[in-house]
């Protein structure tokens, strides 16, 4: 495996190249049928920034409906990460897409990067948006932010997704993190990724400090403790794939963690939810999310209000 395979497993995960994805201009409508909208998501379609914690944050929103925030991985963006799926979910939701700090339309600034100050900004994005709570999807560091997220800030939390992400750094292999070690910025190029951030970048020639940040992110993370991870009160749903990033026994450690592992049976049940995708990598979970997502993670997030946890 080399380092631009490496790097693509922190999420690096180009699903909507083709033609025909657009990308929402500023008040523009978003794709969709009208559903009937809570208060919490009578947002405006369309993009623009918000000024968060001295970030000027890019997002994008398309449909109306119960919101539902998207958080990308690594080293890509909205239209990257989410391009084929936001459509079709924008078909009855109010989706929320973010891009977090030095990745494409939101530049960087003189701070690290960190996955509790990416949740943190994500919620005042939120509440500069006038959304008080919605349900979170996150891929791959995008997974381990919305961890940050329902923790730090748990009533913005109505249901999580956890996608191909872990809580701590010893659950990703091994050979994973030394490939993301020795990425160099310019192994990417003619991937279509360094291409993609130019084109809408506020600063063009800001690739490889991405790159570095990321390495950095990935060196210094110490992980979240396991109290705090058991302490999350929004019903989660874990998914990785049978031959993701993130080990199985990690996953399962996670899951546990929420409450899971019991013999429903002979148990009460947890409102938390496993899910394995066979023959998948970690790259394949995220390029296949179109495919998969109305069967495992729509009817997470439809279940009715009974199954919410304490109820």
């Amino acid at each position: 495996m080399d380092g631009r395979t490496g790097i693509a497993l922190l999420g690096a995960v180009v699903i909507s190249l083709a033609p025909g994805v657009a990308v929402a201009q500023e008040g523009s409508a978003g794709p969709g049928s009208p559903a009937t909208p809570s208060v919490s998501s009578l947002v405006t379609p369309g993009s623009g920034t918000a000024s968060v914690n001295g970030l000027e944050m890019y997002y994008e929103v398309h449909g109306t409906g119960e919101p539902l925030v998207l958080l990308h991985g690594a080293l890509v963006g909205i239209d990257l990460s989410w391009g084929q799926l936001m459509p079709m979910l924008a078909e009855t939701r109010q989706v929320i897409a973010v891009e977090q700090q030095g990745h494409w339309r939101t530049p960087d600034i003189d701070r690290p990067l960190s996955y509790a100050q990416m949740a943190d900004d994500t919620a005042a994005l939120l509440g500069q948006l006038g959304v008080e709570q919605a349900d979170i999807l996150g891929y791959s560091m995008g997974g381990t932010i919305a961890l940050e997220l329902a923790i730090r800030h748990p009533d913005a939390v109505r249901r999580l997704v956890v996608v191909s992400a872990g809580f701590a750094p010893e659950g990703t292999y091994p050979i994973v993190v030394a490939d993301i070690e020795r990425l160099r910025p310019e192994d990417l190029i003619g991937s279509g990724l360094p291409e993609s951030y130019a084109e809408v970048a506020p600063d063009p020639d800001g690739w490889s400090g991405l790159v570095e940040r990321i390495k950095e992110l990935e060196r210094t993370w110490e992980g979240i403790p396991a109290e705090q991870v058991a302490g999350i009160e929004a019903p989660t749903l874990v998914v990785i794939g049978d031959s993701d990033a993130v080990t199985p026994e990690h996953a399962v450690q996670l899951f546990r963690l929420l409450g899971g592992g019991v013999s429903g049976d002979n148990e009460p049940t947890v409102p938390d939810r496993f899910a394995i995708l066979p023959g998948l990598s970690h790259v394949a979970v995220g390029m296949t999310i179109p495919t998969w997502f109305p069967h495992v993670v729509q009817p997470f997030l439809d279940e009715p209000a009974s199954t919410e946890r304490g109820t």
